[in-house]
Formats: C-alpha cells, sequence, structure tokens
C-alpha cells in the first residue's frame, strides 16, 4: 500500500500540469476536498493542493512546449543524475534534465521506453505526498504499457523495483510493483498491458494516478457537473473496488476507487 515513508522507488510526489491552474484547483476543490495553496510569487503559478492541511498533490501551468494538461507522477531516487543515465541505458529518454526543484531536492523528468511520462526526485519534504490511501488522496499507481515485460525490465533497471504478477478477476494478467524490499505489502502500483477497451476510449500508454473516495458513483456525478468527461465507466472488482476513469475539464486524466469492503 501506498505511504508517506518516501522510501526509494515510491511515490512521491504527483503534479497536475495545466492551463489554467485557479480553474483546476476549483474543480479538484470541488471533488475531493482539496485546499490549493501556491507557493509564492516566485512560484510562477505552481502550488499544492492540502486535504486537511497535508499535501495531497501539486499543480502548476504547462510549461513543456507541445505538451497537453496531465498529470505525472514523481519517484524517489538517490541520484537525480545516477537515474537519468539509467534511463537512457535501459532505452528511455530524459524529457527534462536534472534541475534543482527546492526544498533541498533534485528531480528531473522521463520518457520510458513506451513513451509513458514519469518522474523522479531525491530527497527534499517541498510538496511531497503528506497523506495518501484516504479517500481524496491518492490511492494507486498504474501503468498502462504496450509492452509489459518490456516495462518491467526498465523500471527494475531505473527504480529498482520488484514486481510480481497476478491475476485480476476477469483474467487480465497484471503485475503489481514495489520498492526494493518491501514485498506485496508495501506495493504502490501496477503495470498492465493497455486494454482494448481503454485505447478505443482514446487512452494512450502512461502512468495514471488513483485518488480514492467514499463513493465511486457518487464522485464519477460530482466529477462531471464540474465539467469532467467520463471515459472508462465505473466498475466492480473483486479486492480492489469500483472504479471509474475520467478526463478533467481540461482533458487531464485521472481514476477514482472506491475501496473494496
Amino acid at each position: 500500500m501506498l505511504t508517506t515513508d518516501h522510501v526509494l522507488g515510491a511515490p512521491v510526489r504527483v503534479d497536475l500540469a495545466t492551463p489554467d491552474v485557479e480553474a483546476a484547483a476549483a474543480f479538484y476543490g470541488a471533488l475531493f476536498g482539496w485546499e490549493f495553496e501556491r507557493e509564492g510569487p516566485a512560484a510562477e503559478g505552481r502550488g499544492v493542493f492540502r486535504l486537511g492541511g497535508a499535501v495531497a498533490a501539486a499543480a502548476g501551468p504547462l510549461v513543456e512546449e507541445g505538451a497537453g494538461s496531465a498529470w505525472t507522477l514523481s519517484f524517489r531516487c538517490a541520484d537525480v543524475e545516477a537515474a537519468a543515465e539509467a534511463v537512457e541505458r535501459a532505452g528511455g529518454a530524459v524529457r527534462v534534465p536534472p534541475f534543482e526543484a527546492g526544498g533541498g531536492g533534485r528531480a528531473a523528468g522521463f520518457s520510458d521506453p513506451g513513451h509513458a511520462r514519469f518522474a523522479v526526485r531525491e530527497s527534499g519534504r517541498a510538496g511531497a505526498l503528506g497523506t495518501v490511501d484516504v479517500p481524496g488522496a491518492l490511492w494507486w499507481t498504474q501503468l498502462y504499457t504496450t509492452d509489459v515485460e518490456t516495462s518491467k525490465r526498465f523500471y527494475g533497471a531505473v527504480l529498482a523495483w520488484e514486481t510480481e504478477d497476478v491475476v485480476l478477476e476477469r483474467g487480465a494478467d497484471y503485475t503489481v510493483v514495489s520498492p526494493r524490499g518491501g514485498g506485496m505489502a508495501a506495493a504502490h502500483g501496477g503495470i498492465m498491458q493497455l486494454p482494448a477497451e481503454a485505447a478505443s476510449a482514446g487512452i494512450s500508454p502512461g502512468w495514471h494516478p488513483y485518488f480514492a473516495v467514499e463513493d465511486c458513483d457518487a464522485a464519477v456525478a460530482e466529477a462531471v457537473a464540474h465539467g469532467a468527461t467520463p471515459v472508462l465507466p465505473a466498475e466492480s472488482s473483486k479486492g480492489i473496488g469500483r472504479q471509474a476513469t475520467l478526463r478533467d475539464p481540461f482533458r487531464a486524466l485521472f481514476s477514482v476507487n472506491s475501496a473494496a469492503v
């Protein structure tokens, strides 16, 4: 499960890049109860979303040329430069070279061999997740890919993840990922072959955040009422819960999950 221990290889931050930070803050505030806190006049519109006072996510304006609105997951690493070298050796690409991210940490942005975008961060508590696995907070991370085996080798080389293959309720193969030495109890995400229905709905290979909610159907209705578009309808799975995927008003993909009872 996700924690806020931020061990090496674990999710440490989830960032929204959007063309309208204020409107996005209003949308996610209505949906998850988040409060947006700007980082200051030098932050160029960036800030964090707080839930009960703890950091649940972060947001900022679009900065990469040609990029659309999207959520990006950042994983903890020991050395950003070493991670960048590992990415290139393993067949990925460096999109954003290592830089000083503030709060005593460094960061970089990458693409894996399937063009899924992600980021890494060294130590530094600024903007780091302060709450997870509760309604309104990050609950799970999932990679849709067209080549599961390549993805497993890539992230094993870059982030030293452990993997365990399982079969989901409907017979789909799924790979659970966790930081080295953590085992299934420390699992924070999964890798899955991009399903045909997801591809038909316009979902490309990439990482997707899942946020916990009390009631999946109610959350979908609330999101739609505030301008979101359903992408994958709410569906229940044994041991997982009920979940749905949407695009926010600026087309950033995200999912919601109400945990299994």
